[in-house]
């Protein structure tokens, strides 16, 4: 049997990993300012992180949501303190796309309604409502597709708002990422998060917050859309929540009550899951890595902001975008291959950064060092 073929292949193989440094089957060393898109949120191979799996896998990886997991609560416990938002709802699950799926299906059924809000470049997943409500015609098959979703602009207040004038009682949730990643680190501004806020009290619709990227600390605040200094009513999680381990969840405010049946999952919440995403939270907080993140993100940001070369450089904490002009349009491959450093990209020419959040400034000074080398001269 051979593999499904769906993955543009970079021609390297890794082998271990530690912190903010990868390597592959030859031993060449590369600096990882991807995190394995957004997923490392720790570093890799956390010792706090691979104790407390190891601990774990010793007395026991999985039984279903059939009996009290201990994990999940005091997961629940410690997500709600980290996050501020101790009042809400866990619900858990294994990715992002199920933690949208889930949100968008919970904020249909507290209202009864079946229009969802989305926004353009926006991308919620791959199962059938999120990618439904994903910016992106070529991963949407015909099953998938739906007149229930209304994409407006992202970022325009008036769009927002003529379409709740017009069909406000219909809307069941806007969805919206408070820094988009697949469609190139944009990022919400604080008045189109208050809007969404408004419109959706004023009209009974559900306000949920994609995290999966922009959340668990990257922007430097837990979740991104805490910027704006408003409460979402659902937020998605995932990336970053297991630091490689797959999970996801989504934190559900009081006022959206639960019923059986109304979810479930037999993978999510299983104990080895709880307990790798209870050691991010541990580590998060015992190393004070979300204003690490704001710390180091503020750093980078300002630095490439000198480059004149690079156009738009933005993002919140150590979730970074920039644009590359025609000239050097494969800076990326360039720092790759000559410089063994892993970046992001989004289309068409632009370099994403999701590392760590334990980045180092002297690591992210030996990026910036290649960055400037390169910029210099043309390079493609």
């Amino acid at each position: 049997m051979k593999l499904f073929d769906v993955y543009p292949l970079n021609n390297i193989t890794i082998t271990s990993a530690k912190g903010a440094r990868v390597w592959d089957d030859k031993g060449q060393m590369y600096l990882d300012m991807y995190g394995g898109h957004a997923v490392i949120s720790i570093g890799h191979t956390h010792p706090h992180w691979v104790e407390r799996i190891e601990e774990q896998l010793e007395k026991i990886a999985f039984y279903s949501n059939s009996v009290v997991i201990p994990q999940q609560k005091e997961l629940a416990d410690l997500l709600g303190r980290v996050s501020g938002k101790e009042n809400y709802q866990l619900f858990l699950c294994n990715s992002g796309a199920e933690a949208n799926e889930n949100a968008l299906k919970l904020a249909s059924f507290h209202t009864g309604r079946r229009k969802i809000i989305a926004f353009k470049k926006a991308f919620h997943g791959r199962t059938s409502l999120a990618v439904a409500a994903t910016d992106n015609p070529a991963i949407v098959a015909p099953v998938n597709q739906t007149d229930a979703v209304i994409f407006l602009p992202f970022n325009d207040v008036d769009a927002l708002r003529a379409v709740f004038n017009a069909q406000g009682k219909d809307i069941a949730a806007v969805i919206v990422e408070g820094i988009q990643g697949v469609g190139g680190i944009n990022v919400a501004s604080d008045e189109f998060l208050q809007t969404i806020r408004e419109l959706c009290d004023a009209n009974g619709s559900v306000y949920i917050a994609d995290s999966i990227q922009c959340g668990y600390g990257r922007s430097g605040k837990f979740y991104s859309h805490d910027f704006a200094g408003v409460n979402a009513d659902i937020y998605s999680m995932a990336k970053g929540m297991g630091n490689g381990f797959p999970i996801g969840a989504i934190s559900i405010a009081p006022h959206l009550h639960p019923k059986h049946g109304m979810l479930g999952t037999t993978f999510g919440g299983n104990q080895l899951a709880c307990v790798a995403a209870l050691a991010v939270l541990e580590v998060i907080e015992k190393e004070g890595l979300i204003a690490n993140a704001e710390k180091v993100g503020t750093h980078l940001i300002n630095a490439l902001k000198e480059m004149p070369e690079l156009k738009n450089v933005r993002g919140r904490g150590l979730m970074i975008g920039f644009d590359l002009p025609d000239s050097h349009k494969e800076l990326r491959k360039v720092l790759l291959n000559d410089h063994f450093i892993f970046t992001g990209e989004a289309k068409p020419n632009v370099i994403r950064l999701l590392p760590s959040l334990g980045l180092t400034e002297t690591e992210a000074d030996e990026f910036l060092s290649a960055v400037r080398k390169e910029i210099l001269v043309p390079v493609g």
